[in-house]
């Protein structure tokens, strides 16, 4: 099944939920992403799913918003991110164990998206990128919380503020993800981390999940609202409409703090 750009499957207690906007490196439209919330959020309250999988089809997971074109300052708005937010919490809320199968580069609410899965399983020719400042923004989906809880203060501020993309062997050396694996081994490792969770004691699995969570992430909520507030008034400024609209014509924005 096909719904807005994102494939939906499911195999043997598996939900798979892929992103499939590979012209556009899967770059995410808000009904993609709230698609994505609808799924988990049933997913929560089925017994016949043990594990679901976030994914993304072709060379990239997802290279975040939808951000080209002409205006697209003007059709970026809270709606964005409150769709955004609703998958985030979908997918910490959720009992089951969720994956993220990070088959490409995964940037901006892609990444946040990515990182908000219990477990990450990339390729090694991956990388991972909060690309918000180069277009004015803000890290929003949680990134600052969940980036933070994964690596620190000062390789969080790195990667937010000079927008540098993070291989994923160092993504996973710094603790960022969970897995980086060859590139001809990825499949074969993300379906056994899948197996292995799918043969796993459900409410152990769940009461693990929330327990981790609680712990790690205690200030989740908190970001996702300050990031909601925040970036709405960011998107009304003449550096976003710049930043926009110089990644839609490829040069260097010229941001001038209006």
């Amino acid at each position: 099944m096909t719904v807005a750009g994102l494939v939906v499957t499911e195999n043997d207690g598996v939900l798979t939920l892929r992103f499939d906007r590979p012209e556009v490196f899967n770059a995410l439209t808000g009904e993609m992403v709230t698609a994505a919330a609808e799924q988990l959020e049933r997913a929560a309250s089925r017994d016949d799913v043990r594990v679901v999988v976030l994914t993304g089809t072709g060379p990239a997971f997802s290279t975040g918003a939808d951000i080209g074109g002409a205006d697209a300052h003007e059709r970026f708005d809270v709606r964005a991110l409150d769709a955004a937010n609703r998958l985030v919490r979908a997918i910490t809320s959720c009992d089951k164990p969720v994956v993220a199968g990070v088959n490409g580069v995964a940037a901006g609410v892609g990444l946040s998206a990515a990182l908000a899965c219990d477990l990450n399983v990339a390729t090694a020719s991956a990388s991972f990128l909060l690309a918000f400042a180069r277009v004015g923004l803000m890290p929003d989906g949680g990134a600052a919380a969940t980036v933070a809880a994964s690596i620190g203060r000062a390789r969080t501020m790195r990667m937010a503020l000079l927008a540098e993309p993070l291989p994923a062997s160092d993504a996973y050396a710094a603790g960022l993800i969970s897995h980086c694996v060859a590139d001809e081994e990825y499949a074969d490792t993300l379906a056994g981390v899948v197996r292995r969770l799918r043969q796993g004691a459900p409410l152990g699995i769940a009461a693990t999940k929330r327990s981790v969570n609680a712990a790690s992430l205690p200030q989740l909520e908190e970001a996702l609202e300050y990031e909601r507030t925040t970036q709405t008034m960011l998107l009304r400024t003449a550096d976003v409409a710049e930043g926009m609209a110089a990644f839609s014509e490829k040069r260097r924005p010229r941001f001038t703090g209006a």
